[in-house]
């Protein structure tokens, strides 16, 4: 019998545009199982970002993407390591604007950053709404 190969990835996928989808999909296109990180509300007060959807919501979102298999909340930079070895992940994924940030996972698992879809983010959104 095949053990299933899990795939895990964190972010705030706040605004939720085709660049998180087609992120999600790459992931998910790495295993068989992905487990998202949701940025919680707190966490990202920390990080200094404010979404425009609260937690639930983002999760909500989330959960009706068929390339999302679980949704758990990420609550701290420090518990990736310990989200690695609970839910026996494989790969380590994140979008190369990350690149090299993440590489000290690599003792636990795989780590890949995917690069960025052309021409969409957040922020580019975010911008053109406020102009």
């Amino acid at each position: 019998m095949k053990e299933k190969k899990i795939v895990i990835t964190y972010g705030t996928f706040d605004v939720l545009h085709y660049g998180h989808i087609n992120l999600l999909k790459r992931a998910k296109d790495l295993g068989d199982y992905l487990i998202v990180g949701l940025s919680t509300d707190e966490f990202n007060e920390q990080k200094g970002k404010k979404s425009f959807y609260n937690f639930n919501q983002r999760k909500s979102i989330l959960e009706s993407i068929k390339y999302v298999d679980k949704i758990i909340p990420e609550d701290c930079w420090e518990q990736k390591a310990n989200d690695l070895r609970q839910y026996s992940v494989n790969i380590f994924v994140m979008g190369n604007d990350w690149e090299g940030k993440f590489d000290f996972l690599s003792q636990y698992c795989e780590v890949t950053y995917l690069k960025r879809t052309d021409g969409i983010s957040s922020t580019l959104i975010r911008d053109s709404l406020l102009t």
